[in-house]
């Protein structure tokens, strides 16, 4: 495991903004369930703790399927969906960061890992 280190992101429009500490040096998870691969985020965890909204949440509008455990916020005037909130498998709130939605973090630099998210 690496450093952690603090990055903005970011919806496109730039209405939603936030700050999160993430280690983005391990794999980043790349998901084919419906929602992942249509989006076709690459996603890393972090604790909820870590995660702070800036500007944008009057902005944003939540959806949820399936079992409704997780919430999957986007932004009203583009559409992206840069996180997603939930409880992780410690019990612990946690957030999804799409590292795709992150600034100054080239893409090519981070480490892919599939996760089977159809199956579950």
């Amino acid at each position: 495991m690496g450093e952690s280190k603090s990055y903005r992101g970011s919806c496109h429009c730039g209405a939603v903004r936030y700050n999160v500490k993430a280690d983005l040096s391990g794999e980043m998870i790349t998901c084919n369930c419906s929602i992942c691969s249509r989006s076709g985020t690459a996603l890393t965890f972090v604790p909820a703790a870590q995660f702070t909204l800036e500007q944008g949440e009057d902005n944003l509008t939540d959806y949820q399927f399936g079992k409704k455990h997780l919430h999957h916020p986007f932004c009203k005037t583009c559409g992206i969906r840069s996180y997603s909130t939930g409880t992780g498998p410690d019990g612990k709130p946690m957030v999804a960061i799409n590292a795709r939605c992150l600034e100054g973090v080239p893409f090519e630099s981070l480490k892919l890992k599939q996760y089977d998210g159809a199956s579950v």
